[in-house]
């Protein structure tokens, strides 16, 4: 029985004001949240026990769960971390290895591959690693992580050493009883934890990547994960699209007369979209309100349009 974890309980500061309306996981893309791509790549690759966490906003994240009979919710009272989560979730993990991935992230690389590269190496942690120059922070020497640290110097020998820095994904594949010796129940990042196992001589395993992968940390992260994928895909049977760009809306979106459709965009169900409205590379949330004789553009709207919305 394979076991995942979906890593659901950050904060999103940097999404704010929009994550103060709903938690990251729960922002929509391609029209449907992306906890449940998440949850559906996680099925498709075999996964049958998927635990998510849940604590900012985590109601929401409980609610919209509920019904899902191969989701174990972890409530966390306090603010634990990536580190404190995973340490929550040991004794559910069990003793097999187990998938771990970030709920804010967008992406086609091969759950069940990484799996099955875990199992065929003696490393009691696998991580996911791509060329992402934004992110590359990671020192790599061949098949191994060297550190975290930004400044590090490898400890090795000449001969052996073929360095790069690389970018962590977010999906990870551990063994959990490494995880004992994290300390139940308080905050823990786990890069600080997995450093330190480094330094004492441990060994992570290093998968490295080229499938399409994407984040939603910031609203021009969110905007532009949108603009890659519109183009390129319908976001679904119920979906009408607008123009041949990438522009879609929900079936039952409501739209005034003269509404003008620019570049990609979305309009989510129930939105209502007033007369006379110009929208260009726009993510309109479900059940959100635009008025009469505006121009939209490069802008995420989750409610009651204004004027001087949140750039």
């Amino acid at each position: 029985m394979r076991k995942a974890m979906i890593l659901a309980a950050g904060f999103g500061t940097r999404l704010r004001p929009y994550s103060e309306l709903r938690p990251k996981p729960l922002f929509p893309v391609l029209g449907k949240p992306l906890i449940l791509h998440t949850i559906q790549h996680l099925r498709n690759c075999g996964f049958t026990t998927i635990i998510v966490n849940a604590h900012y906003l985590g109601r929401q994240i409980i609610n919209f769960l509920a019904d899902q009979p191969d989701i174990i919710i972890q409530k966390e009272p306090v603010e634990l971390g990536t580190g404190g989560g995973l340490r929550m979730a040991m004794e559910a993990l069990g003793p097999g290895p187990a998938l771990i991935t970030n709920g804010d992230i967008y992406h086609t690389i091969d759950y069940e591959q990484i799996y099955a590269e875990h199992l065929m190496n003696t490393a009691p942690i696998t991580m996911v690693m791509h060329d992402y120059p934004r992110f590359n922070k990671v020192l790599v020497n061949k098949d191994r992580v060297i550190s975290f640290s930004e400044t590090a110097e490898p400890r090795i020998s000449p001969q052996n050493i073929r360095l790069e820095r690389l970018a962590f994904t977010g999906i990870q594949v551990i063994d959990p009883e490494i995880l004992r010796n994290i300390p139940a129940g308080i905050f823990t990042n786990i890069i600080d934890y997995y450093e330190k196992y480094l330094l004492n001589g441990g060994h992570i395993q290093v998968f490295t990547t080229n499938k399409f992968w994407h984040d939603i940390g910031t609203p021009k992260d969110y905007l532009a994960l949108h603009g890659s994928l519109l183009p390129r895909q319908t976001p679904g049977e119920q979906w009408m699209p607008l123009n041949q760009r990438g522009f879609y809306r929900a079936a039952n979106a409501h739209l005034g007369s003269n509404v003008t459709c620019k570049d990609w965009g979305i309009i989510g169900p129930e939105a209502v979209v007033g007369d006379n409205v110009t929208l260009e590379r726009v993510v309109v949330w479900d059940g959100a309100m635009i008025p009469a004789g505006v121009t939209v553009k490069d802008k995420i709207v989750p409610g009651v349009w204004e004027e001087q919305g949140p750039e």
